[in-house]
């Protein structure tokens, strides 16, 4: 492990055992805003992904539809910070993909110890898209070798997963390639000015970010089908990642793009009220046609897959209300 991959995995270390022993600050921040009702803060994520899109429909239904409450969607580096805010109490609300979750209610891979998180549902499938630039020569993820490599923000869920790409493919994410943990933007951004060889980004379809990207280099940059990857993640890491496909209207690909998807969730401290986070999952369901309008990822939420969230434990309130 190199110095400064140490220094971040210590560093991630000492967060996480804070914010076990935090306590829940949710209480205090969520008093009167002096707008009218309890403000809610929903963690997201990149401001050109889906979470961040997503977040902001959500915080506008609540305020609508979920009485004495408002809510925010505050930016992120995504499912591992977001689920270390709400056990921190820093937010009520968070997305996470299942793999970072399940890691946390099992304290397992960057989690010290099991999280007091719950889930209110399942949402919609992440689809892990990595991107190349033609002129690198990368075709398969095994030529990323010796390459630049964005692995999305630090403590984000497309770490993780890009990070187990890495090493599915028989690399050394600290030896073989080059790493840089930006965010979506800066991962766009740097591809276009040269800086970057290729980006892994999980996230629903279509993300915007990756859109521009896949619009703006179009011919210059081509998603790396990742099929080859699935069986040595699911053994090494478990059954959280399917075997997806990115279809080709969705960037104006020649052809249909193998992939890898993981399932997001939203999810809450343990400690919330059963009475909201039953109200969090009606509103899912009976407005999700508002939510549609925000984003089609939306339209995943349905009465059978919203309750299958294991191996994370629905909160009570979401668990009363789907009976």
């Amino acid at each position: 492990m190199t110095i400064i991959r140490r220094v971040a995995v210590l560093l991630a270390a000492g967060a996480l055992l804070l914010s076990g022993c935090g306590g829940d600050r949710s209480a205090d921040r969520a008093k009167d805003p002096g707008g009218g009702g309890r403000r809610l803060s929903i963690a997201t994520g990149n401001t050109t992904g889906v979470y961040y899109v997503l977040g902001g429909g959500l915080a506008d239904q609540i305020g609508k539809h979920i009485p004495g409450y408002q809510a925010t969607a505050e930016a992120t580096g995504a499912s591992v910070e977001n689920i270390q805010r709400v056990v921190r109490g820093d937010s009520d609300i968070a997305f996470t993909l299942a793999d970072s979750a399940a890691d946390a209610v099992t304290g397992k891979g960057l989690f010290i110890s099991p999280q007091p998180i719950r889930a209110v549902a399942r949402l919609y499938d992440n689809f892990t898209q990595v991107i190349a630039t033609t002129g690198s020569g990368v075709r398969t993820l095994a030529d990323l070798k010796g390459k630049r490599v964005s692995t999305g923000s630090p403590n984000s869920g497309t770490e993780v997963i890009a990070l187990r790409l890495l090493t599915a493919a028989g690399l050394d994410p600290d030896e073989d390639v080059v790493l840089q943990s930006l965010g979506l933007p800066e991962s766009v951004q740097a591809i276009k000015d040269g800086d970057l060889d290729a980006l892994v980004w999980s996230g629903g379809l279509p993300t915007p970010g990756v859109t521009d990207l896949m619009t703006s280099l179009k011919g210059e940059v081509t998603l790396i089908p990742l099929d080859g990857a699935l069986a040595s993640l699911r053994d090494r890491y478990g059954q959280a990642y399917a075997a997806g496909t990115i279809p080709k209207d969705v960037y104006s690909t020649p052809a249909d793009v193998a992939t890898i998807t993981v399932p997001n969730l939203l999810v809450v401290n343990e400690s919330m009220d059963p009475a909201l986070a039953g109200g969090l999952a009606r509103l899912l369901l009976e407005h999700r046609a508002e939510l549609e309008k925000v984003h089609p990822v939306a339209r995943s939420v349905t009465r059978d897959n919203a309750p299958r969230t294991g191996p994370v434990p629905l909160h009570e309130g979401a668990r009363k209300y789907y009976g």
